[in-house]
């Protein structure tokens, strides 16, 4: 887990951050203990295939939560798409209690908020000065 603020690449400097919040379909509380751990596993490995950081992650029975950096070539959607579908086939094949008791195992729904180093109301200040320059 990084703690560097700014990633670089050859062209960009970046610090993209998003907590990212989905749940099992209904809700159900099928994340239990040995599920929860291949899961984590699942997903930091299917993270660092597709370049991305997971800073934190909490894995309730109900839902998970996670708080990723990403390059800016990465879209929020597409991250929680590769996560939830690598973690969701792998899942099911490993423990068949989940396919009997689920149509599918992720809700299509999730909850994405950009997290940044800087507030909206500085950035904003920022612009705004800008003409001043």
């Amino acid at each position: 887990m990084a703690t560097k603020r700014w990633t670089c690449s050859r062209t960009t400097v970046y610090n993209i951050g998003y907590h990212l919040i989905w749940c099992p379909k209904y809700r159900r509380k099928v994340l239990e203990e040995h599920i929860q751990n291949r899961l984590r596993e699942l997903l930091l490995e299917k993270a660092y295939e597709i370049g991305i950081t997971i800073e934190k992650m909490e894995v309730l029975p109900d839902h998970v939560h996670l708080f990723v950096k990403s390059p800016p070539t990465a879209s929020p959607h597409w991250i929680v798409q590769q996560l939830k579908g690598y973690s969701s086939r792998i899942l099911r094949q490993e423990f068949p209690e989940l396919k009997s008791r689920l149509p599918t195992l992720w809700t299509r729904s999730y909850y994405c908020e950009s997290v940044g180093h800087i507030s909206q109301k500085s950035v904003e200040k920022y612009i705004e000065q800008q003409k001043n320059v």
